[in-house]
């Protein structure tokens, strides 16, 4: 892999990006980067406290501001936000420029992990079928990644080893 390329993880919320990018990263002796993680700590405060008390357009800007810084650090594997993707800018910085891989769900599977979690301000205001319309339109952007892995079937060890895979292809 191309030093400069950072290993990129994308999907919906609940997909497992931070801890499959936490154990790859440990894998890769690479630099873990969550990029809501990141937010938290930037405005010291959760996701979900910056939604009610900011609203969704001040962090889609702090988003975009700390995916983007997070992005040009090298050798690093990152953790997109479930929404960062649909953002033209993350988008275009991670197609270019990165190793960007997309952990896709069956939407049953996916919305089972999500449904009832209160840390997560957009799916805490969908029922079943708005969560899956949801998972569709988000879909369809992230099919844009260089990489897809189904993850339904795999363990964490099939999956560590196609994204290694993945790694080394760049």
């Amino acid at each position: 892999m191309e030093l400069n390329k950072n290993l990129v993880f994308l999907g919906m919320m609940g997909s497992g990006k931070t801890t499959i990018g936490k154990f790859i990263s440990k894998k890769l002796n690479k630099r873990f980067i969550d990029i809501d993680q990141q937010i938290e700590l930037e405005e010291n405060m959760t996701i979900s406290d910056i939604f009610q008390k900011k609203g969704e357009l001040f962090f889609r800007k702090i988003e975009e501001k700390i995916s983007l810084q997070n992005l040009r650090k090298l050798n690093s594997v990152i953790s997109l936000g479930g929404g960062a993707f649909l953002n033209k800018k993350i988008q275009k910085e991670v197609l270019k420029n990165h190793i960007s891989v997309w952990l896709k769900w069956d939407n049953n599977n996916l919305i089972k992990r999500i449904k009832d979690s209160k840390k997560r301000p957009i799916a805490i205001k969908l029922d079943d079928f708005g969560l899956d319309k949801l998972i569709n339109e988000r879909s369809k952007i992230y099919s844009k990644a260089k990489y897809q892995i189904r993850c339904d079937r795999l363990s964490k060890l099939e999956l560590t080893k196609k994204i290694i895979e993945f790694n080394d292809k760049g």
